[in-house]
């Protein structure tokens, strides 16, 4: 996206916009594809995407409520670094 804007100079809404207009493209036409010839496991499909439709209705809804006063950005940069910990927990255990 920063290549897009700085190409094109749009505003980085538009920017985020047109990139999961190409994302969506892109992965239908995989997905479309596997789905004819065959390679595709429709229970596993069907548990992903209803997962995803409701994980994706329960974070709109939990984005919502924390979007007040810089709450959703403190939750979110808390994510990151708990995930950074583990990750480097997970590295330092493996040697």
């Amino acid at each position: 996206m920063p290549g897009l804007v700085a190409s094109t100079r749009m505003p980085m809404i538009h920017a985020v916009g047109t990139s999961l207009v190409a994302v969506t493209a892109f992965g239908l036409t995989t997905a479309l594809n596997y789905a004819l010839s065959g390679l595709v496991e429709w229970l596993l499909a069907g548990a992903f995407i209803v997962g995803g439709v409701g994980g994706g209705l329960l974070g709109t809804s939990i984005a919502r409520r924390l979007s007040g006063a810089g709450r959703l950005t403190s939750v979110f940069a808390g994510l990151i670094f708990t995930v950074a910990v583990y990750m480097l927990w997970k590295s330092a255990s493996a040697l």
